[in-house]
């Protein structure tokens, strides 16, 4: 408990990832993503429990050597490439809750691939959250003005075109306002705006900017610069 309300976290960690197979067991410094999660977690000492879900049987066991709770296999219909986090999220909340006879307050998603997160962006989240009335908190990175979104472009028929047509415009960096990208690291939100709005972001979204590096690995490129950033 913290700030006098109950909290769940839930580490998303389905098997099926088509960038690299079984990802969420690929390791670190020799330490799965989800033996990384597992032992944040234990750092969070506010917590009221910790759920790892999944599909996988290997991926379970490494989350309960890890010390996450798995009273529940992930059904088949929420494994899939297409299903969205607030489904899967919403399903562990209602079975954690009916398993463990409690209501929670807040639920606290930590993805494994952000093997980089903080426990001091993790309380800010929670704190933001419960003090600023958001629905929910994520954190967030400032985006490089090289990769700004007026900048990006598509090809269409061979054709180069800005993706946005304000663009066209652009003509130095001063011109662009700051934007941001999610993370991966920490995702915070009220349990009743999640089985009610069924969102992670709604109108009422605040952020944490965080400043570290982060890696939220994809592919097996996200992987090496992890192990090169664990090692240095």
């Amino acid at each position: 408990m913290l700030f006098k309300k109950k909290i769940l976290a839930i580490v998303l960690a389905r098997g099926g990832s088509k960038g690299i197979k079984l990802k969420n067991l690929k390791k670190i410094k020799g330490k799965s993503l989800v033996k990384i999660t597992g032992l944040f977690c234990k750092k969070l000492k506010f917590l009221d429990e910790a759920i790892i879900s999944s599909d996988n049987n290997k991926i379970i066991q490494e989350g309960l050597k890890s010390g996450l709770k798995a009273p529940f296999l992930r059904p088949k219909e929420l494994s899939g490439d297409l299903i969205s986090d607030e489904k899967v999220l919403i399903d562990v909340l209602k079975k954690t809750e009916n398993y463990n006879n409690t209501k929670y307050d807040i639920v606290l998603s930590l993805p494994p691939t952000s093997p980089f997160r903080e426990k001091k962006d993790v309380i800010q989240a929670i704190k933001l959250l419960i003090y600023k009335n958001f629905d929910s908190v994520w954190t967030v990175k400032l985006n490089d003005t090289k990769n700004h979104p007026l900048k990006q472009l598509v090809l269409k028929n061979n054709r180069l075109k800005f993706y946005d047509k304000k663009g066209k415009k652009i003509f130095a960096r001063q011109q662009l306002s700051s934007v941001y990208f999610r993370d991966g690291s920490v995702y915070v939100i009220r349990r009743d705006v999640l089985l009610k709005k069924r969102k992670l972001i709604t109108g009422k979204t605040g952020a944490v900017i965080t400043k570290n590096f982060k890696v939220s690995i994809d592919d097996y490129l996200d992987l090496k610069i992890a192990n090169f950033l664990y090692k240095n």
